[in-house]
């Protein structure tokens, strides 16, 4: 609605994992470094944590357009399933051809797929986002693929992303023996300001459709102080209060986004 007036090709603030707007902060860095040490060293299971809204998924789209051809991947979005229902996702994602509908074969399905793909110096990573959704029955069902290993390497790296529900879980006395088998973990935290005051100047750079420096927009030190207290740095809020406040400065007709502007977004998105 406003994309012409901003001189942008698109609407830089949107809500979805869009790797093309992935803006590397320290801490999403980090993770990533992580998640890359894991899988290159397959070290079986990897759990990232975080709050709503922090770029999770977003970090799982990154890992995915990152790793190469010899790496074979399975992203699983919505993990609200029986432990058997979910090996068969889990097989149909890595185009596993089978007919099985009992556990034990379905695991000697994903068994010898593994195998064949060790033997091609190939690997496999699994990626279960919103894994805090998962009972208990699937996370021991979870525990059992990372057991599928040679004498030297496990065969499936198996990657748990979630929000900190899913930590507490992981306490659970009977999840121990999965929770010991996490070798990698990693909390991801909000920006900070200036990273938060970077991550808005970087959306708008993606999305500006001009070829000056200019993009016709500004949002003046007290807006972005106001977005900063509002979102606390989560990414997916910050967003939010940004669309909201380009929205509002298209109809007032103006490129600078102050902090009347801001404090009014707040305001509206609040009583939502």
């Amino acid at each position: 609605m406003y994309n012409k007036f901003y001189y942008l090709k698109e609407n830089p603030f949107n809500i979805t994992a869009d790797p093309e707007f992935f803006f590397p902060s320290s801490h999403h860095d980090e993770a990533f470094s992580h998640l890359i040490y894991g899988v290159h060293q397959r070290k079986g299971i990897l759990v990232i944590t975080g709050e709503i809204g922090t770029g999770k998924t977003t970090l799982c789209r990154i890992l995915l357009n990152r790793l190469g051809e010899d790496t074979k991947t399975a992203l699983i979005l919505n993990p609200s399933f029986s432990d058997v229902q979910l090996l068969q996702i889990i097989l149909k994602d890595l185009d596993i051809e089978s007919r099985a509908k009992n556990k034990f074969s379905l695991v000697n399905a994903l068994n010898e797929f593994l195998l064949k793909e060790s033997n091609q110096g190939h690997n496999v990573v699994l990626i279960i986002d919103e894994a805090q959704n998962l009972g208990v029955k699937q996370l021991e069902q979870i525990r059992l693929l990372s057991n599928l290993e040679t004498e030297k390497e496990k065969l499936l790296q198996i990657i748990l992303v979630g929000q900190p529900e899913l930590l507490d879980k992981l306490q659970l006395p009977t999840l121990r023996q999965l929770n010991q088998r996490v070798t990698v973990r990693y909390h991801l935290m909000p920006l900070d300001r200036n990273e938060m005051h970077n991550y808005i100047q970087h959306r708008l750079k993606v999305a500006n459709s001009s070829n000056n420096s200019s993009y016709g927009i500004h949002f003046t030190d007290k807006a972005i102080d106001a977005i900063y207290e509002s979102s606390r740095g989560t990414p997916r809020m910050v967003n939010i209060l940004c669309d909201r406040a380009l929205l509002a400065g298209y109809i007032s007709e103006t490129h600078m986004i102050d902090e009347h502007i801001v404090h009014k977004c707040i305001q509206e998105v609040g009583r939502k």
